[in-house]
């Protein structure tokens, strides 16, 4: 069952905006100054044209006229240059904004607990890391410099109307009431869809990645065709919801465009008037329409990015609600005595009354070996995730050395117990660094890790060895290869007590079964609780147990376990001549 993962409040937004310009004060000073300087300059270009055509009525020289448009030019020269570092000051100001922003969830994630990962659905947490934080770039990159250039440009521009002509510049508020209205019917409206807009996208990046990662399972059950069906139904509501907020857009720019006409119509009929009364002169209207014009498009600009912006806001929600989930810290002060493991009356459900552990009670010592078989579905890799303190158990307790294993705090816990899966995953760098994740290691200890789980052939004709790159864009690497890999980053972790669910599910029998051997003879000390399908793998355990409907109902070693011709002796039976012999 996915949670979906929180929001961050408009409040935490800006909180998280402020702290980051305080901590970067002098970059962002900097950068409002040259937007400042950059705005003054170009006031002076419409004062100019003004006290131009005031001095063409009253009759000037053709050099005045000549000076003034040299000057002219100048203006609008260093104008474009203080723009332009204004321009890219802002833009390396959003660049940090992002990087904090990206490497702030990312290291946020990777301390989640994992069943809050896994939980909130690959979808959700792939489309925050990906095309939100496209999204929040977009925002910060372009729609945020052109809104604060817009904004210094409007204030200084209206500053320098009133100074101008006060009574003139009056027009101007003709603008005011159609800007208020249409804003604050289009915000609300539009700020809700664009959140709706970019969960239905995580949805749909959700639904494509689960068919792809289990593309076998939906060619072997025959669902492709509802697989397609189901991601058109969520495309269609993602492309509905886009086409909703054009739409709202359309609308909303329309009323802009009466508020940019309306001042001027009323600039001229007031200025008309004034003229007429002796209040303002030709030169002092022809300024205060220049500015009104230039008041316009950046005005514009900043209502038109304004809707960049909201997508960059909505994003940014999204990825702060990750960091708003809070890590586990654990219990600092447990400390296991010793590293016996008990189980006592755990059960678990991964949701409400869906119970899937009933009561386990069970007692594994330091050192021994224990193989937990039994059908599909018996409950077998939840046990393990308990064991390994993935999740905790609804009721009952799962401890080692007296301290309960979901209470330590992960960095101790994964000192204790280490859990490995069938699943695992090659990161894109060079083996060395795969191998090398839990605790550096020298390249003896490498090859001898290899060499432990039977992988040190295959690494030995790798093109750089240890240092041939693997992953995506690398060396590809079979997934038995990937298994062999983990299991040798497990012997270079050297954790006391392992879990293995299916760790060697990928390689044959005899191979396995070699492989655990190896093992096993490196581990030697260790507790090794292997949760196995294959029978073949629980002749060499200390003990057995066996699961079946969330249930321990046989516990012993396996000539016990035959002679006593239950449930175990029945999983023997029903293996093939071959592998009864392997087992037997």
């Amino acid at each position: 069952m996915n949670t979906t993962l929180p929001l961050a409040e408009k409040k935490d937004v800006r909180a998280w905006v402020w702290s980051i310009a305080v901590a970067n004060r002098r970059e962002f000073l900097g950068m409002m100054s040259f937007f400042g300087a950059a705005t003054v300059i170009g006031l002076v270009g419409p004062q100019l044209l003004g006290n131009l055509v005031d001095a063409v009525v009253r009759g000037t020289s053709t050099l005045r006229v000549d000076l003034t448009a040299l000057v002219f030019v100048v203006v609008l020269v260093i104008h474009a240059l203080f723009q332009r570092q204004a321009r890219l000051r802002a833009a390396i100001f959003g660049e940090r904004l992002l990087a904090e922003a990206r490497e702030g969830m990312v290291g946020h994630v990777v301390q989640l607990p994992l069943s809050t990962v896994e939980s909130a659905g690959t979808g959700d947490l792939l489309s925050r890391a990906t095309s939100d934080v496209d999204k929040l770039d977009e925002g910060l990159r372009q729609a945020a410099p052109e809104i604060a250039i817009a904004t210094v440009t409007v204030v200084l521009t209206a500053i320098a109307m009133l100074i101008t002509s006060p009574l003139v510049a009056l027009g101007m508020l003709v603008a005011v009431p159609v800007l208020v209205v249409a804003t604050r019917w289009y915000r609300p409206k539009v700020v809700p869809k664009y959140q709706e807009a970019l969960a239905d996208w995580a949805e749909l990046h959700s639904a494509t990645h689960e068919t792809a990662d289990g593309g076998r399972t939906v060619e072997a059950l025959r669902l492709r065709q509802r697989r397609i069906d189901r991601n058109d139904r969520k495309l269609r509501k993602a492309v509905d919801t886009e086409w909703y907020c054009s739409i709202l857009w359309t609308t909303f720019l329309g009323a802009l465009s009466i508020a940019y006409i309306l001042p001027i119509a009323a600039i001229l009929l007031i200025g008309g008037i004034a003229y007429a009364n002796g209040l303002a002169g030709i030169g002092e209207i022809t300024a205060v329409v220049l500015y009104a014009r230039a008041i316009a498009e950046p005005l514009s600009e900043a209502l038109t990015w304004m809707d960049e912006l909201q997508v960059g806001n909505a994003a940014l929600r999204r990825i702060l609600g990750v960091q708003q989930i809070k890590p586990d810290p654990g219990d600092e002060s447990a400390v296991p005595e010793g590293t016996n493991i008990s189980i006592r009356a755990a059960k678990f459900a991964y949701s409400p009354g869906r119970e899937v552990l009933h009561g386990i009670d069970l007692d594994i010592v330091e050192g021994e070996r224990l193989v937990i078989v039994g059908p599909s579905g018996a409950g077998k890799s939840t046990l393990g995730r308990l064991l390994a303190g993935v999740n905790a158990p609804d009721s009952g307790s799962v401890t080692i050395g007296g301290v309960e294993v979901s209470s330590l705090p992960l960095a101790k816990r994964r000192q204790e117990v280490v859990l490995v899966t069938q699943e695992q995953h090659v990161f894109t760098g060079t083996l060395r660094e795969n191998l090398t994740l839990p605790r550096e290691a020298s390249d003896d200890e490498l090859w001898n890790a290899l060499h432990t789980v039977d992988a040190a052939e295959w690494a030995k004709s790798l093109p750089e060895g240890l240092d041939t790159v693997v992953g995506s864009g690398g060396e590809a690497i079979a997934p038995a290869m990937v298994q062999q890999i983990a299991l040798a980053r497990l012997v270079i972790a050297d954790p006391h007590t392992l879990v293995l669910d299916e760790a060697t599910s990928l390689l044959d029998s005899s191979a396995s079964r070699h492989l655990e051997r190896s093992l096993g003879a490196v581990l030697a000390g260790r507790t090794v609780i292997a949760i196995a399908h294959r029978l073949t793998t629980a002749r060499d355990a200390d003990r057995i147990a066996v699961m079946e409907d969330g249930r321990i109902v046989e516990l012993g070693s396996h000539d016990e376990l035959m002679a006593a011709n239950g449930s175990y002796a029945g999983l023997v039976a029903s293996l093939s001549g071959e592998n009864r012999r392997a087992v037997r």
